[in-house]
């Protein structure tokens, strides 16, 4: 029997067209902790939007906390440097650097940091407490009028549990010195809930400079409310620091100069701090529902880097360091109500979003042994993205239902230059808009099976810093401006099939085309922008419950990029480090005492430069985790990363380099073209036990 039949008429249509998103803001402890209901024939809006299962993704071994984000399907979270630093994410023909074209929310605050001392959109997770998190939900594409800045890929909210079904405490030793403490609780009177926690981390890696990671992780809640109405209030706090390996020439491990996990520059490294504090308020009812958040962050950003050695500088060496000093503050407010037009019933959402950065520092400075040389940029910026948006869904028939929308952006900003040569004449202030338009048609053909139909126009922000500049600051050459906003067009054809609860499948055959491409730089460590691209690609995912306690999870992607018109002379249009295939399958078992998980990763093969001259090796990486309750207090755990022992690269580029005995000996010219690889860490062990009070 569908949906509409078993609940109220204006309700129910609700429930169809926007249910997920009303099932995952609850702040009642038996709600949180189910976290958000995947999305379903008859609620789901295209093939490639869910929320993955709560017991599922919390099972999974996870070697950093960035791993989480690989519940949503085909996307692949690798670290090309310190455990500090924002992963590497993968997904549908990106190489999304650090989150670029990849959205991403926690509790309700945006991750992506624009106009970022490292890279634009710059998605730092490691802040996150992975045990703390009750849901993670995902959309593909453009085509949905609430998501914003950097969604054109895809978008990911990670929410928090506002209540824990009991205290505990945990520890955690492992390999290459890992060892880790975690502290969570809270507390329930009537309505009222505090929730707190605290972790501290520390890890060395397998790395010959240790990588000397110290942690420090702390999150304090406040909850009041019902499901129908209430508030929180949420504050965080987070500080690291670390020694980097980065990634080095394959040609010297080749030869056996340098070790696989050998490092090139010892004072590579960095510190990162994040401090915040954020509200939710909800009412919500027949009638509607109304969503109002507000946030607040302080965050900073140090980080030494060396991707070139002595390329640029023979005598000093090409160490450089970015920083990011910014305050960033937003709100969003939302409103989803049933209304009828015509005699078709449907729900209208509408909303409002605004977010002001305010970067005292954003900077770029060249040094050596982490002392500075020289300034490249040092800017001051302030920008602010305000937005709005509706969207009209409609129940056209028992079998038709579909959605228009529209999204306005307005972005603002200004650059004060404080570099004194080049600087002030890279400064200045402007604006950029967008309408974006969205629609989508679903067609139920059984219960069992649903058809999608979506596309829409979506965006990325540049550094602004590229919208105002003039002149080149390392060779003081004119330099070209870019937009402050870049389109991107994208659209979809869905499939979903769920013969009963224990099953289902989609497929989604996908393509997008962008205005400008973000493209990595290897010798500055950064990204610029680039030519126009398309991609377009195929998705699969199963989901099968083969008995009460056993689950079996498939997801498998591929996708093409290339680059639109005739390439300049001697390159391609092969967009260089595009994703192509993924596959990712596991199984986990949870029955009784026992926990368990066994997950595959498998990354393919893509071409490192626009000729596709040069590919990168494939990467296969088995995880391995248990757990088992003792008592109904004690929980013993044992995750095995890398199980196979695969020597595998987490990233491969290609780029001119040259070494302190490269230029010594005369080798070096203008630079070695090579591969430089950031191999993933071999076989290691981590071993838990967990007090439940």
């Amino acid at each position: 029997m569908r949906l509409a039949r078993r609940l109220p008429h204006a309700v129910s249509i609700a429930a169809m067209l926007t249910g997920s998103a009303w099932a995952q803001e609850s702040h009642l402890p038996e709600v949180e902790v189910r976290g958000p209901r995947d999305a379903t024939i008859g609620s789901a809006d295209s093939a490639s939007e869910g929320a993955a299962e709560r017991e599922v993704f919390q099972a999974r071994p996870k070697l950093r906390p960035g791993d989480i984000i690989e519940a949503v399907p085909g996307v692949v979270a690798t670290q090309h440097s310190g455990d500090g630093k924002a992963n590497q994410y993968f997904l549908r023909g990106f190489n999304l650097d650090h989150g670029t074209d990849f959205s991403m929310k926690v509790d309700g605050m945006p991750v992506n940091m624009p106009t970022h001392g490292h890279g634009q959109g710059y998605a730092d997770l490691n802040f996150l407490i992975p045990e703390l998190v009750s849901g993670v939900s995902y959309r593909k594409g453009p085509y949905f009028a609430d998501n914003s800045d950097f969604a054109l890929a895809g978008s990911a909210t990670i929410d928090y549990l506002s209540a824990l079904d009991a205290p505990f405490a945990e520890v955690t030793f492992g390999s290459n010195d890992y060892r880790r403490l975690l502290a969570a609780g809270s507390r329930t009177v009537q309505d009222q809930t505090w929730l707190g926690a605290v972790e501290l981390v520390g890890n060395d890696g397998p790395w010959d400079v240790p990588e000397n990671l110290r942690k420090a992780n702390a999150l304090l809640r406040y909850s009041q409310g019902s499901p129908t109405r209430g508030f929180s209030i949420t504050g965080m706090a987070y500080k690291s620091r670390w020694n980097a390996t980065d990634q080095v020439p394959e040609r010297l491990i080749a030869s056996g100069e340098l070790p696989r996990f050998g490092s090139l520059n010892a004072t590579d490294g960095g510190e990162s701090q994040r401090y915040s504090l954020s509200g939710k308020w909800f009412d919500r009812g027949q009638s509607g529902q109304t969503q109002v958040n507000v946030y607040a962050m302080a965050y900073r950003f140090d980080l030494f880097s060396d991707f070139t050695y002595f390329l640029n500088n023979p005598v000093n060496g090409d160490q450089f360091e970015q920083t990011d000093r910014r305050n960033v503050f937003g709100a969003e407010a939302s409103h989803q109500m049933p209304n009828k037009l015509g005699a078709l019933d449907g729900v209208l959402s509408f909303g409002a979003q605004w977010r002001g950065d305010r970067i005292g520092e954003v900077g770029l400075y060249d040094t050596e042994a982490r002392q500075r040389l020289s300034t490249v940029r040092n800017d001051r910026v302030a920008q602010d993205l305000l937005s709005l948006y509706a969207q009209q869904a409609l129940q056209f028939s028992e079998r038709w239902r579909g959605y228009v929308g529209l999204r306005g952006d307005m972005l603002r900003y200004d650059v004060q230059g404080r570099e004194p040569v080049h600087g002030p004449l890279n400064s200045g202030s402007g604006h950029d808009s967008q309408a974006s338009p969205k629609a989508g048609l679903i067609f139920t053909l059984t219960p069992q099976h649903e058809f999608y139909l979506n596309a829409g126009t979506g965006f990325h922000s540049n550094d602004v810093r590229g919208a105002t500049i003039t002149l080149d600051p390392q060779t003081g050459l004119p330099a070209d401006r870019v937009p402050a906003l870049a389109k991107g067009n994208g659209s979809e054809l869905g499939w979903r099939f769920q013969p009963n609860d224990d099953v289902m499948a989609t497929v989604a055959l996908w393509q997008l085309r962008l205005d400008s491409e973000l493209v990595y730089v290897g010798d500055a460590g950064t990204t610029e922008t680039g030519r126009a691209s398309d991609r377009r690609g195929i998705e699969a995912t199963l989901r099968w419950k083969l008995s009460n306690g056993l689950r079996l999870d498939v997801d498998a992607a591929y996708s093409r990029a290339r680059f639109r018109g005739t390439p300049p002379e001697g390159e391609g249009n092969y967009v260089d480090n595009a994703v192509e295939s993924v596959l990712a399958t596991g199984i986990t078992y949870i029955q009784g005492p026992w926990t368990g998980s066994l997950w595959l990763r498998y990354l393919g093969p893509r071409a490192l430069d626009t000729l596709n001259t040069v590919r990168s090796r494939s990467n296969t990486l088995l995880n391995f985790g248990v757990r088992y309750a003792v008592n109904p207090h004690l929980t013993l755990g044992l995750d095995v990363f890398n199980l196979a022992g695969k020597k595998g690269n987490d990233i491969e580029y290609f780029y001119a380099s040259c070494t302190a005995g490269e230029v010594a000996s005369g080798a070096c010219g203008a630079g070695i073209e090579d591969r430089h690889v950031h191999p993933m860490e071999p076989r290691s062990t981590r071993v838990s036990a967990k007090w439940t009070f």
